[in-house]
């Protein structure tokens, strides 16, 4: 709501008809305007900022949102589904943790799970040797460890596997450990249009083992 105090007084019955605000009174009052449209227009469609040759990003289903691009020297068509945390970590309240499944012309290619703050060490070798992470995943109500290749202690890069696990689930959460400690991230992925996923992605859900 406006604080009626800018304009100088009280607010009367009749203002608007009785009086004219000043230029810098109306600018005031559009800006407001529109900073309420623009928060508006960012819940119900669900937008987030798209990254360099993105598309503006549309509503994918449920909290969702999807981005496309197209590869300016191989004409690559690529697909991005990006969904946020419920919550975010002391560290950086301002940022919270994401998944993001990168797909193009048709076929998945990979999800990182970015959880926005720095990651502790790695803690366990892959199978070529590579540095891993393991972590705690929650799908629904069953719970499994994994290890995910660890990139340059930004991000994780996640299993194929749990993948199809996440875009089924109603649940989905992830323990691992920070440079502060450790820490879960919680995940509500419900409501995905599995269609487009499979379009984009060639990718379907299943259930954990």
């Amino acid at each position: 709501m406006v604080d009626v105090s800018i304009f100088g007084g009280a607010l009367k019955p009749h203002f608007f008809a009785a009086s004219k605000p000043s230029p810098g009174t109306a600018f005031l009052v559009c800006c407001i305007i529109g900073c309420l449209a623009a928060v508006s227009a960012l819940a119900q469609g669900g937008a987030l900022s798209p990254y360099e040759d993105e598309n503006d990003g549309i509503n994918a289903g449920g909290k969702w949102v999807e981005f496309k691009s197209e590869d300016k020297m191989t004409a690559a068509k690529r697909v991005r589904f990006e969904l946020l945390a419920d919550n975010s970590f002391r560290e950086d309240p301002d940022y919270r943790p994401r998944v993001e499944l990168l797909c193009e012309n048709g076929e998945f290619r990979q999800s990182e799970f970015n959880p926005g703050v720095r990651l502790g060490p790695p803690n366990r070798p892959g199978f070529w040797g590579q540095p891993q992470m393991e972590v705690l995943v929650r799908v629904d109500n069953s719970h499994s460890h994994h290890g995910w290749n660890w990139i340059r202690g930004h991000f994780l890069l996640m299993d194929k596997g749990t993948t199809r696990e996440l875009i089924g689930a109603q649940v989905f959460k992830v323990e691992l450990r920070t440079r502060n400690g450790p820490r879960i991230a919680e995940f509500s992925p419900t409501g995905l249009d599995l269609a487009e996923v499979r379009k984009a992605c060639d990718l379907t859900p299943k259930k954990p083992d």
